[in-house]
């Protein structure tokens, strides 16, 4: 009977021992298949945060207006008898454009100046006769009356021969021709657009939480796609003393010099203004910063030593506060330091801890100006 139980008991512990000793061997087996299966490095971009020269800006986008312009019309009805322009002239002012038709106007200014010398003549002749009482002070009032009355239409009249002779209000850039001659043309019918196009006035809106950066003189820098890599410099001369109760901006003048007549109004303009001190930050590509609901981030690279006693560079999340951004580049202006060396791209694989390998055989654009490259 012993005998049994010992038997017993022995096959039972070695039934234990071999199940234990497989678990063993089986946990062995997929700790190396792990081991064996680990991830390699990630492969990021990434770059050392420097300190650079930063001149606060605020953008927009504007439109170019004429500080004179307007479409030249007759006030007079008319028959068009002579065009002095051509399309795409400089005008000067009071130049001559077009003239109307005028004959029986300028005849009927012939007739009303001879009345006015003819009662001229009748109120000189009283005058002296009225000295030597030979007529009475009524009859120099009723010829006072009548020259005024006849000098007033002859004044009348010389006004509406020179409404015929349609002149430049102003100095500028003459545009396309829109009559011809014989044509009649009533009040109001548009001759031709007059630009004054140097300087030009560029039109924009900033918020109004900006308000208290803006004030007049603030330098300008005016751009357009119409000549890529050019700035037009001016200055802010106007700021309007009512901000719009829907979009809550305010709007801005600006005035660029154009001295060349590049910029033509109408023209669309991405406007900058210099608002503050130059400043200096610490920059990064904006591909570098992680944007959360719960804050911005960004990967430090860290240098380490792995299990095996190599070299190891691992990633650590970073929460920082961010600034003002330009072209590619965004200010840091806390949460990282001079020096530090900061994952560009390829952090969405990353978590902290994780192992990595920099590769900067292409990286994200870092340039504070960029412009459209064609392809």
């Amino acid at each position: 009977m012993a005998k049994r139980m010992i038997v017993m008991l022995l096959t039972v512990g070695l039934l234990f021992g071999a199940i234990f000793g497989f678990q063993a061997f089986k946990a062995k087996k997929i700790k190396e298949f792990m081991a064996a299966m680990k991830m390699p490095p990630a492969k990021v971009t990434a770059m050392k945060a420097e300190l650079h020269d930063w001149q606060p800006k605020l953008d927009a986008v504007g439109s170019l207006r004429a500080v004179h312009g307007v479409d030249v019309t007759s006030e007079i009805a008319g028959l068009v008898r002579e065009i002095r322009f051509t399309s795409g002239d400089e005008a000067a002012e009071g130049q001559l454009l077009v003239q109307l038709n005028a004959d029986a106007d300028l005849a009927q200014l012939r007739a009303l100046e001879a009345a006015v010398d003819l009662a001229k003549t009748v109120y000189e002749r009283d005058q002296a006769q009225f000295k030597i009482q030979a007529v009475s002070q009524a009859v120099i009032d009723a010829d006072t009356a009548d020259l005024k009355s006849k000098e007033a239409l002859a004044a009348e009249q010389k006004a509406i021969v020179e409404k015929k002779a349609i002149r430049a209000p102003f100095a500028g850039r003459l545009g396309i021709n829109a009559v011809n001659l014989g044509q009649y043309i009533n009040p109001g019918d548009k001759i031709v657009t007059l630009q004054s196009l140097d300087p030009i006035y560029a039109d924009f809106t900033l918020p109004q939480q900006q308000l208290a950066r803006l004030v007049i003189g603030q330098t300008v820098t005016a751009t357009t796609d119409s000549y890529p890599g050019r700035a037009f410099a001016g200055t802010i001369t106007a700021i309007n003393p009512k901000v719009d109760p829907e979009t809550r901006n305010v709007q801005l003048e600006a005035t660029l010099a154009n001295p060349r007549h590049l910029l033509l109004p109408g023209m669309y303009a991405s406007v900058s203004v210099e608002a503050g001190r130059p400043a200096s930050y610490l920059t990064l590509p904006q591909t570098a910063v992680a944007y959360n609901p719960y804050g911005e981030s960004v990967y430090l690279v860290e240098e380490g030593k792995g299990p095996d006693g190599k070299p190891l560079l691992t990633a650590r999340q970073t929460f920082v506060t961010v600034g003002e951004t330009r072209g590619d580049q965004v200010a840091i202006v806390t949460g990282i330091k001079p020096g530090e060396m900061v994952i560009t791209s390829g952090q969405l694989k990353l978590k902290n801890g994780s192992p990595v390998v920099i590769d900067n055989a292409i990286t994200p654009r870092n340039d504070p100006a960029p412009r459209p490259v064609d392809q």
